[in-house]
C-alpha cells in the first residue's frame, strides 16, 4: 500500500495523474450554418425545443429599424426542423398593415402550447410599443395575438417557472427618456400584473432575460444604456420583489442566458468592445462576472442568441451581417469539462 500511493504522488508530481488535475472551463465551436437568409434583414433569434422538434423564430423586414408608413412590416417567422440542418417555415406572425412584429421569443407553457411573444411598433408612431403573445399546440396553427402588459412597454421576453406562472420584464416607457425596467406576473401569459415597478435604480435599463436556476434562485441579466452602459445581473431568492443587482462591467446587447445542467451559466450577446461581435460568455450571478469565453462568427449588426441544451451540446441561434448581409445561423457548442 505505501509503495502504491509513494508511486501515485510521483506521478502526480510529474503531471500524469490526470485526475489529480482538472480541466479549465472553455467552449468550443463545433460547427456553424446559416439557416436564413430570405428577407432584406433576418434577425433578433430565439431557439426551442417542442415535441421532438427544434423551433427557430425571428423578425424579417427591409431593415434594422421600424419601418416608413406604407413600407412593408416586420413579421415574425417561424422555422422548423427535425435535425438542426433542414429547416422549412411553418408560420409568418404579423399585426396588419403598417405595424412592426419586433424581436420574437418563444417559451412553453405549463399545459404544453408553444408561446411566441413579441412586440408591435406602428410605423405612424415609431417610437411606441404593444407587447403581443400567440399561442400553437402544434406550432404551425396559431391563435389570435393577444395584447399583453401595458402600452408602451415593451415586454421583451417572457419565462415560465416552476410556480407554473409567467415572468416578464418590460422596460419603458419607449416613447420618453430615461427609461427603467419593471417585473410582471401572469398566471395565463395574457394577463399580467406588475409585481416591482422599478427592478433596477439605473435609469436607463432595457432588454432583459430572466431565469429561475434549479437551486432556486432567480436571475436577471439586463441591458443598460447609462454612463457607463454596462449590463447588469440581478438575484433574488424566495422573493421575487426582493433584488440584489451588480454591474458586469460589460456592455452587453440582446441579453440571454442559460444553465447548464451542472449549474454553470452561459450567456451571449452583442459584445461592443474592440470588434463588434456576439459572444459567448461565462456569468457568474453571484460575483458579478461576465467573461467572454467564445467568439461566434459574426460582426456588424448581430446578436440576440437563442438558447437549447439538447443531447450534452449547447445549440445556438444568432443573427449576423459579416455575410453580406443580415441573417440567420446556428452553431453547436461543446461545453468542457463536459456537465
Amino acid at each position: 500500500m505505501t509503495k502504491h500511493l509513494t508511486t501515485l504522488a510521483l506521478l502526480a508530481a510529474m503531471g500524469w495523474a490526470t485526475s489529480a488535475r482538472s480541466e479549465e472551463p472553455r467552449l468550443e465551436l463545433l460547427d456553424v450554418r446559416k439557416v436564413w437568409d430570405a428577407a432584406p434583414h433576418n434577425a433578433f433569434t430565439d431557439l426551442i425545443r417542442f415535441e421532438g422538434a427544434w423551433y427557430l423564430t425571428f423578425r424579417e423586414a427591409p431593415y434594422h429599424g421600424v419601418p416608413k408608413v406604407g413600407e412593408d412590416p416586420g413579421k415574425a417567422r417561424v422555422l422548423r426542423s427535425g435535425d438542426g440542418k433542414t429547416w422549412q417555415s411553418v408560420a409568418l406572425l404579423d399585426y396588419g398593415a403598417d405595424q412592426d412584429v419586433r424581436d420574437p421569443k418563444l417559451s412553453i407553457t405549463p399545459d404544453g402550447r408553444l408561446m411566441l411573444n413579441a412586440a408591435a411598433a406602428p410605423h405612424a408612431q415609431r417610437n411606441t410599443r404593444q407587447s403581443l403573445a400567440w399561442f400553437s399546440t402544434d406550432g404551425e396553427r396559431w391563435g389570435k395575438p393577444h395584447a399583453i402588459g401595458e402600452l408602451d412597454w415593451w415586454m421583451w421576453r417572457v419565462t415560465w417557472a416552476p410556480d407554473g406562472k409567467a415572468y416578464g420584464t418590460g422596460y419603458g416607457p419607449i416613447s420618453q427618456r430615461p427609461r427603467t425596467t419593471r417585473l410582471y406576473r401572469s398566471d395565463d401569459g395574457i394577463r399580467f400584473e406588475t409585481i416591482v415597478t422599478t427592478l433596477t435604480a439605473d435609469p436607463n435599463t432595457g432588454e432583459a432575460t430572466v431565469r429561475f436556476l434549479r437551486d432556486g434562485t432567480a436571475v436577471a441579466l439586463v441591458r443598460n444604456e447609462g454612463r457607463p452602459p454596462h449590463a447588469l445581473v440581478g438575484t433574488a431568492r424566495a422573493d421575487d420583489t426582493n433584488w440584489t443587482f451588480r454591474s458586469l462591467g460589460v456592455h452587453l446587447g440582446g441579453p440571454n442566458f442559460i444553465e447548464l445542467p451542472d449549474g454553470r451559466l452561459v450567456a451571449g450577446g452583442r459584445l461592443y468592445d474592440d470588434k463588434v461581435r456576439t459572444g459567448l460568455c461565462w456569468l457568474d450571478a453571484k460575483a458579478g462576472t461576465l467573461v467572454e469565453a467564445l467568439t461566434l462568427p459574426s460582426g456588424g449588426d448581430t446578436s440576440y442568441p437563442g438558447f437549447v441544451w439538447h443531447d450534452g451540446l449547447l445549440w445556438v441561434s444568432y443573427y449576423a451581417s459579416h455575410e453580406d448581409k443580415s441573417s440567420i445561423y446556428l452553431a453547436r457548442v461543446r461545453v468542457h469539462p463536459a456537465p
